[in-house]
């Protein structure tokens, strides 16, 4: 998928993706959005009005209200790229979050996820 097509695709399509991927794993949607509350500083009501506006994902990360400072910390790789080397800003925001979701998926504790 071409970086620019995941930027405009709505956040409300990427985001029921994550909630199978913890799901499958035993993981659950409130820890989904956990880490995206923690990540990008959205409040509950924010994300689920983003949903619901179907907002495009560039825009979601773009306007979020607190980016966590210690996402910084967010290193390792996603499909093979190593997301503390991405130059895009935007597209290194959306590989943190893939990233965390991985590390969720892959059975690793809250704490660790949200670096605390």
């Amino acid at each position: 998928m071409a970086a620019h097509s995941i930027f405009s695709m709505s956040f409300a399509r990427v985001y029921p993706l994550y909630i199978q991927k913890a799901e499958r794993k035993g993981r659950t949607k409130d820890e989904v959005d956990q880490i995206i509350r923690w990540l990008f500083g959205y409040d509950q009501q924010g994300i689920e009005s983003h949903l619901q506006k179907e907002t495009s994902f560039e825009s979601f990360i773009r306007n979020c209200p607190r980016p966590n400072p210690a996402r910084m910390q967010i290193t390792g790789s996603v499909c093979g790229v190593r997301v503390q080397d991405i130059e895009d800003p935007i597209m290194r925001e959306i590989r943190y979050l893939d990233k965390l979701i991985d590390e969720l998926a892959k059975g690793k504790a809250m704490e660790k996820i949200l670096r605390s």
